[in-house]
Parts: C-alpha cells; sequence; structure tokens
C-alpha cells in the first residue's frame, strides 16, 4: 500500500496525518469551485448516458492487469475508472 502521509501526535496525545503533497494541491472557492464540480457531473453523465435506461449498452472494462469486465452498472463502472475529482467519486 502507497503510503499517503505520516501519523503523527499532538500535545494531548491525539491522532493525526500530515498528508503528502498537500502543498501541490489547488484548493478551489467559489465560482471556480462550482464549475469545476459542473465540469465533474458532466463528464461522468457523458460517460454513463449510454449505459442507461431501458435501451442501454454495456461498457466492456479492461483493468490494468488485463482482466475484463462487461457491465452496464453504473456504480461498477465508476470503480473501475481511476477518478481523481473528488466530486466525480462521490457520484
Amino acid at each position: 500500500m502507497a503510503s499517503v502521509g505520516t501519523l503523527a501526535f499532538d500535545e494531548f496525545g491525539r491522532p493525526f496525518f500530515i498528508l503528502k503533497d498537500q502543498d501541490r494541491q489547488k484548493r478551489l472557492t467559489g465560482a471556480e469551485a462550482i464549475k469545476s464540480h459542473i465540469l465533474a457531473g458532466i463528464s461522468v453523465a457523458k460517460i454513463l448516458r449510454t449505459s442507461l435506461g431501458p435501451k442501454g449498452l454495456d461498457k466492456i472494462m479492461v483493468s490494468a492487469d488485463g482482466d475484463v469486465t462487461i457491465t452496464n452498472d453504473g456504480a461498477t463502472i465508476l470503480k473501475m475508472m481511476d477518478v481523481e475529482h473528488q466530486i466525480a467519486k462521490l457520484l
């Protein structure tokens, strides 16, 4: 498992994580954040659009190790994708 940070303790002995690469990440606020969330939702909708409804089509997903999965389940499709946007992960 890849290390995501360092475990540290405060003066009262409570544990907390110091996450790696937090200084390199950009935090969006206001209208920029809303625009980013909307674009992420639209992207997910475009991917899943053809697999929904009574005439929904199956998607063929190939994992990194070569395993092939055929599905029309949106949760399975999103789980197999490498999604980086936090809001897209929630969908």
